[in-house]
């Protein structure tokens, strides 16, 4: 049985890759666990372009302060507070990754400009990495700024980081465009290697007795995963680029439904994070036990079978299923 796949030309021993999560990457122990336990690669935890910004912005004042001051004060150069790994350190991490697994390490770049991204990204790249994921969080909030310059926005980010790497480069996006279908076409037009599906976008609480906005993660649920099936099956054939998929990914039945869909990977980081890291073990074994009872031979046999493209009803995926579905749906007990 080979559950060998492709993924932005790296050759994977299976589909399951650990996503970007800073609980599981950070640590560059885990990283060795996550290859014995079975993880076909690693995207690591985000480096930040706040992070980026930062550093710089405290390099440039605390050496430019003190001028006037004792030799002695230059020295002084605070921790960044919002951070745990520093950028020097994240360059390390791959070094230390590449030195220690055999399984491709794939970096990740989280922001939402230009910024100093394209300088990063060729470190990145002579670090060792051996692919980069941009990771494209923006939620605008500027009532002047129009869909045609978000996506622009998008399109030069990859065009900058492209024209400096020679590493494959994937686009980890959110599904909240005007339209999807057309964005994933220029990103790929524009020479994005891999589509991540999709970011998740985690929303603010409010604590109504401290009167306080809070951040709270919220881990996925299976139910997650509908959204970037669709438009993976969608997609798939239909553009010459590699799809992964995630949110929800919890079973080897999510893994399996990701790969008839069309995707070449799946990212697992909700389920190891509650159950842990050898939980992949799990998820590949409840794999091997389903192909082989229904005599599938490779991941390769099965990808894509349940695309749009291949799918036998081709309305499934759109609006027409929206109808069926409402229809077919019967609750519990009828309401009175």
């Amino acid at each position: 049985m080979n559950l060998s796949t492709t993924y932005l030309g790296l050759q994977l021993r299976s589909p399951l890759v650990v996503g970007a999560a800073a609980p599981l990457t950070e640590n560059i122990d885990n990283i060795k666990r996550i290859e014995d336990a079975g993880g076909a690669a690693v995207v690591l935890h985000s480096l930040f372009e706040e992070q980026l910004t930062q550093e710089q912005y405290e390099l440039h004042h605390h050496t430019t302060a003190y001028n006037e001051s004792f030799a002695e004060a230059l020295t002084y150069f605070p921790e960044p507070e919002i951070f745990h790994v520093g950028s020097e350190e994240y360059l390390n991490q791959i070094r230390q990754a590449k030195e220690m697994v055999d399984m491709p390490i794939i970096a990740s770049l989280n922001g939402s400009t230009l910024g100093g991204w394209t300088d990063y990204a060729r470190q990145i790249e002579q670090a060792g990495a051996d692919a980069l994921e941009l990771n494209i969080y923006y939620v605008p909030t500027d009532f002047d700024l129009t869909a045609i310059q978000i996506e622009e926005n998008y399109l030069n980010i990859l065009h900058s980081v492209k024209s400096v790497v020679s590493i494959p480069v994937a686009i980890k996006l959110s599904p909240f465009f005007n339209n999807m279908a057309n964005m994933a076409k220029q990103l790929t037009e524009a020479g994005a290697d891999g589509l991540v599906l999709f970011n998740r976008f985690y929303q603010p609480d409010i604590d109504i007795e401290a009167l306080e906005v809070q951040p709270r993660v919220l881990l996925s649920t299976p139910q997650a995963m509908r959204l970037p099936m669709r438009w993976i099956a969608i997609l798939y054939g239909r553009l010459k680029v590699d799809l992964a998929a995630t949110s929800g990914i919890h079973k080897a039945e999510d893994v399996l439904k990701m790969l008839m869909a069309g995707a070449n990977i799946t990212m697992l980081v909700s389920v190891l994070l509650s159950h842990g890291i050898k939980h992949i073990q799990v998820i590949e074994e409840g794999m091997r036990q389903w192909m082989e009872k229904y005599e599938y031979e490779s991941v390769k046999q099965m990808q894509g079978s349940m695309s749009q493209l291949n799918c036998p009803d081709e309305s499934a995926f759109e609006r027409a299923q929206y109808m069926k579905a409402l229809q077919s749906y019967q609750p519990k007990r009828m309401l009175v």
